[in-house]
């Protein structure tokens, strides 16, 4: 099946299940994948411009056509308007487009640092960071779905964000003032 292999300028990442594969969350059952939301600037036209010209490739190619049936009307295509997505509640997509990208349980996607290193720590990647992804257009055509799919290939870290979702935590953001002395009462016996 023709694929065509993709690399971004910098985008964030939102839902990042990119070291642990994981089910569909309306399927808990379904097979596990890696995956993340890719959010694009939309000032970068750059990225933009070459991804719609990639994705329009794919579509004028005739081994491509063959899979979505000859016809390319009304097929699932993958960037979306992150201005429309009403789920988000941290404002992180707005200003933004943004593909979903996955991985299938047995490949994961290689995860590198600035240097090209591969990276170990799984708190350096995480939903709010900013990476440049390789990411690979398909066409598919299974149960009356028809479309372009975004694999995930790989991420390569450029510089920390804000969390997304949450937040991280520290050890400065605990306090032993917020302990009174009596909630310590037994502590030693128990783990004693």
């Amino acid at each position: 099946m023709k694929n065509i292999k993709f690399v971004t300028g910098l985008v964030r990442l939102s839902y990042a299940n990119v070291w642990e594969a994981q089910s569909p969350m309306n399927n808990p059952n379904g097979p596990k994948k890696f995956s993340a939301a890719l959010l694009i600037s939309k000032s970068d036209t750059k990225t933009m411009d070459r991804l719609k010209a990639a994705i329009k490739a794919l579509l004028n190619d005739d081994e491509v056509q063959k899979v979505l049936g000859n016809r390319t009307k009304g097929i699932d295509l993958p960037i979306r308007d992150g201005d429309e997505k009403e789920e988000d509640t941290t404002g992180a997509y707005k200003g933004h487009w943004y593909v979903n990208a996955k991985a299938n349980e047995d490949r994961p996607p290689v995860i590198l640092d600035r240097s090209g290193n591969e990276i170990m720590d799984r708190g350096e990647v995480y939903s709010g960071c900013y990476c440049q992804a390789v990411i690979g257009l398909y066409p598919y055509n299974k149960g009356g779905n028809r479309g372009i799919g975004v694999g995930l290939n790989g991420l390569k870290k450029i510089k920390d964000g804000d969390h997304l979702g949450g937040g991280s935590v520290s050890s400065s953001d605990f306090s032993d003032d917020l302990i009174d002395d009596k909630d310590l009462d037994g502590v030693d016996d128990i783990f004693g």
